[in-house]
């Protein structure tokens, strides 16, 4: 075992100094990401009981992400990425200390609060995207969406339950209160030192200035396609969780005992499955996690009771993971094959690829909210889930025409830069001969 462990730590010890780096940053920030993730939906649901703010709250957030991304591509021009980095793990401190201070959840101060921490968000993912796309390659990306999926689910484990009995052991509404206070120094504490972290790195600025365009090849409009689906999950998906337990399992406490459940069973399958998975196994890993959260989804909405609520977010824990496992690496192979054969900068696709992503979350949250208002409350936290699941499944369908188009593309491109650079060689060499 203590061999196994050793090899594996040799093994992330063989990578780059920065694909070093950017893991320990995103795993310092992991800290306070289920905090933002779940604690903060089950902070409007304790101080209102209203799960259509709790959307609200996640549109605000969906529409402050977009217009970042087109931010940091005007900023990137004149600041270090890694001060944007840093800045934008750092705002989700002070959205949180907005939301604390609202004397009463009205909609604006949560729409306030909601932009921003899209502006935290926008600028965390644009930038961590590009700096992932930077560092690594077609061969490693599986390992390192692994080893990060693997963290975070373990992180998983330990930050909800440990937040949830610290809120449960308050009595009273004042001591709560306090307790979320608590919680929100700490975030900041916690996100400063992963921009401590984050400064160690030698990350370098996207070199191509324009990032705006209106044109692109098609596998990438497939591409953005496949966004659309990922997007209606993100839709109401990442405060889902807490809306259903704060509504059916009762309290916070609750909250961080489900969040765990077969957590490290799972960390530990998604880390292997990313270690040694090939590229060519994307689709499957892709088929099985869609195909996990439509069951977990669709039993949530037969049962809804508590052994429905476990069950689901029991098969979520693994689902989302998986898909995440398989999406991102897709995602970045075709900014690989389409940027070079566009000859335009990387963050030009992360940019548009947000675009995909932001149509999909309008569409996935304006789902439950029209449920919610047309029919009811309980109609829209039973079945909403239930039909983005299975609308995602046609996924399955576009990552295989994805991955089948770019591999027939990819080989001659790449082959006649090859050829470029054997003509360099040899015209080298003539010189060299010559001279």
């Amino acid at each position: 075992m203590f061999k196994k462990l050793t090899s594996e730590f040799d093994h992330f010890k063989s990578q780059t100094h920065n694909f070093r780096i950017l893991t320990l940053t995103n795993l310092v920030y992991a800290l306070v990401l289920p905090v933002i993730d779940i604690f903060v939906a089950a902070y409007i649901m304790r101080n209102s009981n209203d799960t259509s703010k709790v959307v609200i709250y996640q549109l605000a957030i969906y529409t402050g992400i977009p217009l970042t991304f087109l931010l940091n591509g005007f900023l990137l021009k004149h600041f270090n990425i890694k001060t944007l980095y840093s800045i934008g793990m750092m705002l989700s401190g002070v959205s949180m200390v907005i939301m604390m201070s609202l004397k009463t959840l009205d909609l604006t101060g949560i729409a306030v609060a909601g932009i921003t921490m899209g502006l935290s968000f926008g600028l965390y993912w644009s930038n961590r995207d590009y700096l992932a796309i930077s560092i690594t390659n077609d061969e490693n990306r599986n390992y390192y969406y692994g080893l990060e999926t693997f963290i975070y689910t373990i992180i998983a484990i330990a930050v909800p339950a440990t937040i949830g009995w610290f809120i449960q052991s308050k009595t009273g509404e004042a001591d709560k209160h306090t307790a979320y206070l608590t919680i929100t120094g700490v975030v900041f504490v916690i996100t400063f030192l992963a921009s401590v972290v984050c400064f160690m790195g030698r990350f370098e600025n996207p070199v191509q200035k324009q990032y705006i365009f209106f044109k692109f090849h098609s596998l990438w409009y497939k591409l953005l396609s496949l966004a659309l689906f990922k997007g209606l999950a993100q839709g109401f998906l990442v405060t889902a969780p807490a809306m259903l337990i704060f509504k059916i399992l009762g309290e916070e406490g609750a909250l961080g005992n489900a969040q765990s459940i077969g957590a490290i069973l799972a960390a530990i399958i998604i880390y292997f499955i990313g270690r040694f998975s090939k590229p060519s196994d994307r689709v499957k890993t892709f088929s099985v996690g869609l195909i996990l959260f439509a069951v977990g989804a669709c039993l949530n909405g037969f049962l809804f009771n508590q052994t429905g609520v476990i069950v689901f977010l029991l098969l979520l824990l693994m689902a989302r993971p998986l898909m995440d496992l398989a999406y991102f690496p897709i995602q970045l192979r075709v900014i690989d094959i389409v940027s070079r054969i566009e000859k335009r900068g990387e963050f030009t696709y992360i940019l548009n690829h947000e675009a995909g992503l932001y149509a999909g979350r309008l569409l996935g949250a304006g789902t439950f909210l029209v449920l919610y208002y047309v029919v009811s409350e309980d109609f829209a936290l039973r079945y909403a889930i239930g039909i983005i699941a299975l609308l995602q499944l046609f996924s399955i369908y576009l990552s295989k025409k994805i991955i089948t188009e770019g591999n027939k593309i990819a080989p001659e491109h790449i082959k006649e830069d090859e050829q470029i650079d054997i003509k360099v060689i040899e015209e080298a060499a003539a010189k060299l001969v010559k001279s």
